[in-house]
Parts: structure tokens; sequence; C-alpha cells
């Protein structure tokens, strides 16, 4: 990209914010008590980060990569999070591991297409598998618990995720602001 665009944000109320508390689906709800609660609640504003920094944008701009070389996008990081949901609800089963739903290994990211179903595939995609690992998790009351194959602690699981979904929101935050200079939290 060379042109540089100018930053800005539909807040306000304070200028540096995504949207007015009010209106920020993130701000719903009590304050978490307890560890599960607080654990699910930060997932859950991770997750709604990555999805307003992708609304308003159309396919060309999902899938561009505005950081080259990266091949980081706004498709590539939805198609990745599905893939890693999955991945991680494998890691705490005991039968036999789900596929990939993206292939080869890297076509999350190599393979994005300005192309609308695909954006609103990978987004169902993402939902359908977060979903299920929420499902499975929601089964195991100690947090401390092994689970699957591999004897994964639950608690290790469900921070692992807020962490992946925390480190690609601020990939997110990037990307957008290089098409739009949309800013905020």
């Amino acid at each position: 990209m060379n042109q540089k665009p100018e930053r800005w944000s539909k807040s306000v109320i304070v200028p540096d914010m995504w949207l007015d508390p009010d209106r920020d689906p993130r701000e719903a709800g009590d304050d978490p008590a307890g560890e599960r609660a607080t654990c699910e609640r930060y997932l859950r504003d991770y997750r709604l980060t990555i999805e307003l920094k992708c609304q308003g944008l159309d396919a060309a701009q999902m899938a561009s990569r505005p950081v080259p070389p990266s091949t980081l996008s706004l498709l590539g990081l939805l198609r990745h999070l599905g893939e890693v949901e999955r991945d991680w609800r494998n890691w705490i089963t005991a039968g036999e591991p789900a596929g990939r739903i993206y292939w080869p290994a890297g076509s999350d990211f190599e393979a994005v297409r300005p192309d609308p179903a695909q954006a609103s595939q990978a987004l169902r995609i993402l939902h359908e598998d977060h979903d299920a690992t929420d499902r499975l998790l929601a089964g195991f009351e100690d947090l401390g618990q092994r689970a699957g194959r591999e004897q994964v602690i639950i608690r290790d699981l469900m921070v692992h995720r807020f962490e992946e979904y925390a480190r690609h929101s601020g990939h997110a935050d990037l990307l957008r602001e290089c098409f739009d200079g949309r800013v905020g939290q």
C-alpha cells in the first residue's frame, strides 16, 4: 500500500476506541466471577474483537495481504483460528482426531481468495469449530484435569486459546488500520 490512510475511530467518547462503550458488544454482561468464567469472558471478547475488525470490509480487503512479504490477511486469520480450534479439540479427545479443514498445511493463509463465499464459509467454520470446542470443554468441571491422548491439562488449553486469540487480535488491529485507518481496541 502506497497511500497511508488517515486514522479514525467510530467512538466519539474515547478517540482510540473502536466503538463507544454503550455500542460495544464486548462490554455486555456482568464481570465474570471465578476462573472458568474469567477465561470464557476473555476468550469471548478476543473473538468479538477479531470479528469486529472484519466488519464492513469486502472480500478483496479480507483476502488482502497489506504487509508483504507476510501472507497474513484477515481472511487467513479467520481460517487459521477455525483450524486451531479443531486442533485444540483434538488435543482433548480420546478418539480419532478430526482431519484438517484447510489442506495442505499452511493453506489457511496461503489459499485465501477475494471471494465472498470463501469469507462467509471461513466465519461459519470458525463459529462451528469454536462452539464445538466450547461444548467439549464445558464437560470438564476440574480445570486441572488431564484429557485426551496426550493428557493435556484443561486449564492449559483454555489459557492457550485466549493467548492465541489475543495475539491475532493484535494482528487484526494492524491489518484493519492498513485498509482504512480505523483504529481502536
